[in-house]
């Protein structure tokens, strides 16, 4: 398992790329995927903070809440751009943050309300994915769904299953057209 920063350090191009997306609208913003105790997804909405020592997310007491505490593992996408496809995906698993003044100078950099019943989990990274259509070619915005150039990296001390197109080739980063 990967911190944010560890894979921003491995890939700077495609970290900067999925930070871009995740705060294209100022603050964070996407869409959390958690599991449910009965094995099915949940969708969220959420405010990710990404710095430069970690991918992080203010989580309020919540079925989402009791799903990253019950089972870390996690999903997280990009809102998609008003002039574009383009799309950016994480994946791994959460875990509380315990240093109580890690929390409190993120809590304070990033404005979480103190008196609101609020956690902060760190969010390993197991797979990163970028995926980026341009604009004026077939699959741009309003153009159909051409096939996008993807980016996709993974942990290479991860030992999740992850799908044989998306293993990439000699390496931990592929660039290809989406199958």
């Amino acid at each position: 398992m990967a911190s944010w920063s560890e894979f921003a350090a491995d890939e700077p191009r495609l970290a900067d790329g999925i930070r871009t997306l995740m705060q294209q609208y100022g603050p964070g913003f996407g869409y959390l995927a958690t599991v449910r105790a009965d094995g099915g997804p949940r969708v969220h909405p959420v405010s990710p903070v990404i710095t430069d020592e970690g991918l992080f997310c203010f989580v309020v007491d919540s079925p989402k809440r009791r799903d990253l505490e019950r089972d870390g593992r996690y999903a997280l996408h990009s809102f998609p751009p008003e002039e574009s496809d383009d799309e950016a995906y994480v994946a791994g698993h959460a875990r509380p943050v315990t240093d109580p003044a890690r929390v409190a100078r993120l809590a304070r950099s990033h404005r979480a309300a103190p008196q609101v019943d609020w956690r902060l989990f760190e969010f390993t990274v197991d797979v990163a994915m970028l995926a980026r259509r341009e604009p004026g070619v077939a699959g741009g915005a309003g153009e159909g769904h051409g096939r996008p150039a993807v980016q996709v990296w993974l942990d290479p001390g991860a030992t999740a299953a992850v799908p044989e197109t998306r293993s990439g080739s000699g390496g931990n980063l592929a660039a290809r057209p989406a199958a």
